[in-house]
């Protein structure tokens, strides 16, 4: 492919790769990100081509694997068209009969169907299935239709357009009101509105600036940006460039986290083709505006999400964040205007130029436009990225779209926010997500972790375990940040160890504003979030632990027993026999003991029982 010199010549192009795909030919798609890949997705896609050339199909069939579909709990996912049927969790045994009976006999497989959890409705189409249903798929809207690989699939689908439009039609200053107007907030947690970053950067003296992505994404559970680098990441391309244009920038730089090869893979050969192609580099497309990106590999340190860490980073040096009174807009990377945005924010930006700021602002609330792509984790019926309008509320998001809870299981709270965020209980569940809610009720957006969590939860042990984390992953640099989360966590540890005192309560919230109110970036500022929102809302659970030495949940080791109830025991021996530790003992269809001084507490007993004689307390 030569390099396309003009915004004509791209149209041409986008004109012919059309005429070639309007066929009517089947297809058979096998989802691959990371997600499917870890569940053999690789492997159903070579099943899958061997068994299309076996039958003698390729003509007929086009095979393709595109990135995530979103629906994780479910990979591999296989899905037909045109008929639109939807095959989970397939197995490479079922290819032969997908191929032999869907495709080539038009039969849909009952038994290989979605079959809903809550209504046991079987379902043919992705559309039928309630994980889908409440969604707003704008970002993940293509992920299904093209190979990541490949820069014609997004041409085709009408990728660069909005590339097209802004050097052709609209200057810089118009590019960043429409942004304004659209009401865009950055998605990497802060929810600062885009349009005004991107002015001030266009504004700040200095004739070298940079447009920057955070793609380090770094929250326990989240995965919302590798998903969007890894299957489309033109899109994020496309958006840079659209930025870099705005404030008058030529240099570009993506932060990627070093644990997502695929996606800093995607994103190196989307890099390589939009070189190739003219659409990145010098003179784009004729216009004379150049503009080119590096990719920079992050160290894997938590801390280099800040801006200023991020920066520091980049330019070789510790991942430290700065004080704020000079906002990188101004003296970023190198002392030089910077603009930074993260994957999702930037990947928003092609959607509005084509759709128009007005299109846009329609989504969502008054001041938290647009949709938000959130990964829903834990003790929930469907987990994967689900991507929602903003102002949805978060028990939509976890019955309808998440199917409820798991095991009949009790919903007790969802952590939202990464692990800065704070804990929200049952009682809010009526609550909208949006910036402001959510920051309301003790908790944040954050990047879009949703972590679901149920009656099996200790609320302690979920502050000790996100403060763990944060402690660690603390630069230290400034002392209420290195200091303060090594105290707190020693409380919490206390407390789950029983050895809790009744001031430590009061302890921890004085310990956690000084926190807040003491440390440089925004990881110590908001780091004490997991315990004040623990102890607004589960106080009583602080206090069972350390005035009554239990844990409600059974999850702390050091403040839990089992006993067995002789009036329950049959003597059947399966706890006898599963112990790891020999703690138990008596004789065959006689009541069995514990040994409390031998018994490690590790529940297998209490797992095992089939009359429920093993009580836990």
């Amino acid at each position: 492919m030569k390099k396309i010199k003009s915004i004509e010549q791209l149209e041409r192009f986008r004109k012919e790769i059309l005429k070639t795909r309007e066929t009517k030919k089947q297809c058979i798609i096998i989802f691959g990100g990371t997600c499917g890949r870890s569940r053999g997705s690789e492997d159903i896609l070579d099943a899958v081509r061997a068994e299309i050339k076996n039958q003698g199909l390729e003509e007929r069939v086009e095979v393709r694997g595109p990135g995530c579909v979103g629906f994780c709990e479910v990979e591999p996912v296989v899905v037909l068209k045109p008929q639109e049927i939807y095959y989970p969790r397939v197995k490479t045994d079922d290819i032969p009969r997908i191929v032999a009976e869907t495709l080539v006999e038009g039969k849909i497989l009952d038994e290989l169907l979605f079959s809903d959890p809550v209504s046991g409705k079987r379902c043919v189409s992705g559309d039928e299935i309630p994980f889908y249903q409440k969604q707003q798929r704008n970002l993940l809207s293509h992920h299904g239709e093209i190979e990541p690989t490949s820069i014609d699939d997004y041409i085709a689908i009408g990728g660069y357009s909005a590339l097209v439009k802004v050097l052709s039609s609209i200057s810089p200053v118009e590019i960043i009101d429409i942004i304004k107007k659209s009401g865009l907030r950055g998605r990497g947690g802060g929810g600062f509105p885009t349009g005004i970053k991107w002015e001030s950067c266009r504004k700040a003296e200095g004739d070298i600036k940079y447009v920057l992505c955070n793609a380090d994404e770094g929250d326990p559970g989240a995965y919302m940006d590798r998903s969007l680098l890894e299957g489309n990441p033109h899109s994020i391309l496309e958006g840079m460039i659209i930025g870099a244009y705005a404030i008058g920038a030529h240099e570009g730089y993506i932060y990627v986290r070093q644990e997502y090869p695929l996606a800093c893979e995607h994103f190196i050969l989307a890099l390589d083709q939009a070189r190739d192609y003219g659409l990145l580099g010098k003179n784009i497309l004729g216009s004379r505006f150049n503009f080119d990106v590096q990719v920079n590999r992050g160290g894997g340190a938590f801390v280099c999400g800040e801006s200023t860490a991020l920066m520091a980073s980049i330019e070789g040096k510790p991942g430290e964040p700065r004080a704020k009174h000079v906002h990188t807009v101004e003296k970023g990377l190198w002392e030089r205007p910077s603009c930074l945005n993260n994957v999702e924010t930037w990947a928003n930006v092609p959607l509005i130029i084509n759709r128009g700021w007005s299109w846009y602002s329609q989504i969502g609330t008054e001041k938290s436009k647009g949709t938000k792509i959130f990964s829903l984790v834990g003790k929930v019926q469907n987990t994967g990225l689900v991507e929602v309008p903003m102002g949805i509320t978060l028990r939509e998001v976890i019955y309808d779209i998440g199917g409820g809870i798991r095991d009949g299981k009790k919903f007790k709270a969802v952590q939202t926010g990464g692990p800065s965020g704070g804990v929200i209980p049952e009682k809010l569940l009526h609550l909208p997500v949006d910036f402001e809610s959510l920051t309301e009720a003790g908790s944040m957006m954050g990047s879009g972790g949703m972590i679901v969590m149920d009656e099996d939860n200790c609320m302690v042990d979920i502050a000790k375990y996100f403060i763990n984390f944060l402690k660690d992953e603390s630069c230290g640099k400034c002392t209420p940040c290195r200091e303060g989360l090594v105290q707190m966590h020693a409380v919490l540890e206390d407390i789950t160890e029983g050895k809790g005192k009744e001031e430590d309560i009061e302890f921890l919230e004085d310990l956690a504003w000084t926190i807040s109110n003491g440390s440089l970036c925004q990881l110590g500022a908001t780091a004490s979030n997991p315990v004040l929102s623990t102890l607004k809302y589960f106080k009583k659970e602080y206090e069972a632990h350390i005035k009554d030495r239990r844990c409600p949940a059974g999850v702390c080791k050091a403040l839990i027993r089992y006993w067995i109830d002789e009036k329950e025991c049959t003597g059947c021996g399966v706890c006898f026999k599963q112990c790891p530790e020999d703690a138990i003992a008596g004789k065959l269809k006689k009541p069995h003991k514990i040994d409390e001084s031998k018994c490690i507490k590790c529940g297998i007993c209490y797992d095992v029982c089939k009359f429920d004689a093993v009580v836990l307390e």
